[in-house]
């Protein structure tokens, strides 16, 4: 509050107010005349604080997404030489992360030229991060793909024995399985998740970088590839 006043009074006054000059009670009195005085100004510096907060996320955002498509721990199906990134950030057990897995699925049947890069970004419970990291430590034995689409598909909420059922119905070694499930790859993997998806503002699953575009939600396959297609128009 004190920021937005302070401002409201440097934009009425037309220079800045050194802070470092008066005190808070002063520049209270000042904004509160300049309020009264001229109501609109205190819309305006809110505009003026918002737009400096979208444009400071957007530059963290675009920091971030530098590289974003090039993790080597990052799980890539689709062309991993791709002239567009796709990134998303799901959780197995979030219903809408579930219908955004068919969008996927359709884009990347349909675009030979499409690199999906999935960052398992579990937040919703225990149970999301058993099945995250199974399905991270599923590389290890050349399964990521099948349980990630096994459990994609599977109906109701996801559970420890729900997962390694998936697991022993895909021939997998469940051992092998669970202990590979704490394996450095894995914690560095869903950590640097949760990080970049902080970083880009994103507070739900599932959610999406096309190329430099953020799409957080759940989007339609015409609104993804539309974003593809923007991608690649530069």
């Amino acid at each position: 509050m004190l920021r937005t006043l302070f401002l409201t009074t440097a934009i009425l006054f037309g220079a800045p107010v050194g802070a470092q000059t008066m005190d808070d009670d002063r520049i209270k009195e000042l904004a509160l005349q300049a309020i009264l005085e001229n109501p609109q100004i205190i819309m305006e510096a809110v505009a003026i604080l918002e737009a400096q907060q979208r444009a400071e996320q957007a530059q963290a955002a675009a920091s971030v997404m530098q590289g974003l498509g090039d993790d080597p721990n990052a799980p890539v199906l689709g062309n991993p030489n791709g002239d567009v990134v796709v990134v998303e950030f799901f959780d197995y057990n979030c219903p809408y992360c579930r219908r955004a897995g068919k969008v996927v699925e359709d884009l990347i049947a349909a675009d030979p030229n499409i690199k999906v890069v999935f960052r398992e970004w579990p937040i919703l419970g225990e149970a999301s991060v058993v099945a995250a990291r199974a399905a991270l430590a599923a590389r290890n034995q050349d399964q990521y793909e099948a349980f990630h689409w096994a459990m994609m598909t599977s109906e109701g909420r996801a559970s420890e024995a729900t997962i390694m059922r998936t697991a022993r119905e895909l021939g997998m070694d469940v051992e092998k399985l669970q202990a590979d499930m704490n394996s450095d790859a894995v914690n560095e993997h869903i950590a640097t998740s949760t990080e970049l998806a902080r970083a880009m503002g994103f507070t739900g699953t599932p959610a999406f970088v096309v190329g430099q575009q953020l799409a957080p939600g759940l989007i339609s396959l015409d609104e993804m590839q539309e974003l593809v297609a923007n991608a690649r128009e530069g």
